[in-house]
């Protein structure tokens, strides 16, 4: 029993901490709807983020590649969204992009078209690379 309580206020307080954010993170949104006008008033790509806190990859994530010094210089390029899998309201643009796996990160360009993806969690290097990749696809 004493092993057990531990292990339940952790489960129970993880999700509060989870939704925040550390230092040094691009500005999330958490709609796909807004994200998709913000982006088209502003010209720029679209980062979504489909995540849970319950992933380990995701709050790895969250916690060392989006706030990294690689990937930084890239935040005001895009706009994100982290957009929670268990949220009911995320259901259906989650089926639209064929999220079957987390974290699933798809690119869209300004007008919402798809560019490209990454499922599962990579390093911030390979992250940097790949925004820098989108970039030069989505104009």
């Amino acid at each position: 029993m004493k092993k057990i309580l531990p292990l339940l206020a952790a489960v129970l307080i993880m999700p509060a901490f989870a939704s925040d954010f550390p230092a040094g993170s691009p500005q999330f949104g958490t709609s796909y709807e807004t994200a998709l006008a913000t982006a088209k008033k502003e010209g720029k790509p679209i980062i979504l983020v489909f995540s849970a806190t319950w992933c380990p990859p995701c709050q790895s994530m969250k916690k060392s590649v989006y706030p990294s010094a690689e990937v930084k210089p890239l935040h005001d390029k895009f706009v994100w969204a982290y957009l929670d899998v268990d949220d009911a309201a995320n259901a259906k643009v989650a089926e639209k992009f064929g999220v079957n796996g987390i974290p699933h990160i798809q690119f869209l360009n300004s007008g919402g078209k798809d560019v490209d993806k990454v499922v599962g969690g990579v390093p911030s290097a390979e992250f940097a690379a790949t925004l820098t990749s989108v970039l030069k696809k989505a104009k």
